[in-house]
């Protein structure tokens, strides 16, 4: 974790965290704080995280040597400097780091998106609405952070709270009027948002994802909605009325509510007109006013992120004609379900999908526009929940028509292991086709497909590694593809690696 600094005066910590004990010191002040003992500096107030590994001693002592003027921590050090004693050292690191910044999401119309499937895309849709109105607008996310000077790539989807507080602060000085952010459910349950306001938040669906870190569906959803108690005075949430799981965190919503349906009545509405391959047309309906949305991403769960981003726009004070020209402005989001053109007889869609629930609903997108058959090229990653690897199964198994079993990011997993754990979800197992090279098992599909035919190459999306082992090897599965229909017959960088990765 990096070094965060500020030029603003020393910071009071007795004033900012309510309920910490200080341990008979009147006060601690700092101008700058660290998480990393390696890059603590004289005079940096040093945060000591939980360790998984039972090290907080021995970072604690390292930042003190280093010249740390108090320590900021869940338990107690015999230490040459004041030891400030706090119930949650990540919430309290977040709330240092905001401050320090001069609280940036307090000077900027600060949206949140979290939920299960449709983060990414609709913080883009967000994003491009408010563009298209003349805002000034900062965007932190799965596919990378941008405070409209500069962009870098995203460690992760929310940042830690060092950077968030950085990241934010930057928007400020570059003249943001708005930033729109993913949070994550990592994210909420670590406390990274820890200090920060939201204006706006939206809840895009709850359904089962990252059970590996979570424990429980219960705690995984708690975590996702834990988002509302980052609500400012006055400000407002977007539920999906169609998704039952969202409907009944309503009452915890200590704001106010604006709500989003196709099915249910609702707040802000749609009716899908039209749908093809390439494009489909709906009437986005808020209050007496209709208005049609043609958009080149197609799909039921992307008419439900136009929605929701069209909500945060209302809420926003945004006409409909910008709202509109945003959403419509958005051709792809690089990985979501994103069309391959290159002038086959055939679709050939790459897609983010990596639980049961998203593969069904690209699987049954492409199935309406698909008048032949559905091959799918999908896989599990490693060392991630192993439980949902044969729903994935059984979910390709019955919404493909021919099933191609690869690679996804193997990790430190045998990626035998994974592909038996996805088949045992398979009624006839025989007739998935397990090929672990996973360049091989995209050509392999694109040469099965026919005219009429769709390909969905599902699971990593927008990545251009996969991960085995400690190896991180270049691979794209849209170059992947775009070579092989152009004829370019890509080698495979994962075999000459495999015997490396696995020894």
């Amino acid at each position: 974790m990096s070094l965060f600094s500020t030029p603003l005066e020393s910071l009071s910590l007795r004033q900012l965290l309510a309920g910490a004990d200080f341990g008979g010191t009147e006060d601690i002040r700092v101008q700058s704080c660290s998480a990393d003992s390696r890059t603590c500096r004289p005079g940096d107030l040093f945060v000591a995280l939980d360790s998984p590994h039972g090290e907080t001693p021995g970072f604690v002592h390292e930042a003190v040597a280093r010249g740390a003027c108090g320590v900021v921590s869940q338990q107690r050090f015999q230490v040459s400097v004041p030891v400030c004693l706090v119930s949650n050292a990540r919430e309290a690191l977040g709330q240092i780091c905001q401050a320090l910044a001069g609280d940036p999401s307090r000077r900027l119309r600060l949206i949140g998106i979290t939920g299960t499937n449709g983060k990414t895309t609709t913080t883009h849709l967000i994003a491009s609405m408010l563009q298209a109105a003349g805002h000034r607008t900062g965007l932190l996310g799965t596919l990378g952070y941008h405070d409209t000077a500069e962009s870098a790539p995203a460690d992760l989807t929310t940042p830690d709270a060092v950077a968030l507080a950085e990241w934010l602060g930057r928007m400020v000085a570059n003249n943001c009027s708005h930033a729109v952010m993913e949070v994550s459910s990592h994210a909420l349950a670590q406390r990274r948002i820890a200090g920060v306001e939201f204006a706006r938040v939206g809840l895009t669906n709850l359904r089962r994802d990252h059970l590996d870190f979570h424990g429980t569906l219960a705690a995984y959803h708690h975590a996702k909605t834990q988002l509302f108690n980052y609500l400012s005075s006055g400000g407002v949430a977007v539920i999906n009325v169609d998704d039952p799981p969202s409907v009944e965190n309503v009452p915890l919503i200590p704001g106010g509510v604006l709500t989003i349906g196709m099915h249910r009545p609702a707040d802000v509405s749609a009716t899908l007109v039209e749908r093809c391959k390439s494009e489909q047309t709906f009437l986005l309906t808020a209050g007496d006013h209709t208005v049609p949305v043609r958009t080149a991403m197609i799909g039921d769960h992307h008419i439900y992120n136009c929605l929701l981003a069209a909500a945060i726009g209302l809420s926003e004070g945004l006409e409909l004609t910008a709202i509109v020209r945003g959403l419509e402005a958005v051709t792809h989001v690089p990985g979501r379900l994103e069309r391959i053109e290159c002038g086959q007889p055939f679709g050939v869609y790459i897609d983010f999908a990596h639980t049961p629930d998203a593969l069904a609903v690209s699987l049954a997108t492409l199935r309406e526009v698909t008048p032949g058959r559905i091959l799918c090229v999908f896989g599990a990653g490693g060392n991630r929940d192993t439980k949902k690897r044969p729903l994935m199964g059984r979910t390709v198994e019955t919404g493909a028509d021919v099933a191609i079993i690869t690679n996804d990011n193997p990790r430190f997993e045998d990626p035998q292991t994974i592909a038996s754990e996805i088949l045992a979800g398979f009624e006839r197992p025989a007739l998935a086709r397990w090929m672990p090279d996973r360049a091989e098992a995209i050509q392999y599909a694109l040469s099965l497909a026919g005219p009429d035919d769709c390909v969905l190459v599902a699971g990593k999306g927008h990545e251009v590694h996969q991960i085995v082992g400690h190896h991180r090897i270049p691979l794209d599965d849209r170059d992947l593809a775009r070579r092989y229909l152009y004829n370019l017959e890509p080698a495979s960088p994962y075999g000459s690696l495999m015997t490396v990765a696995n020894s």
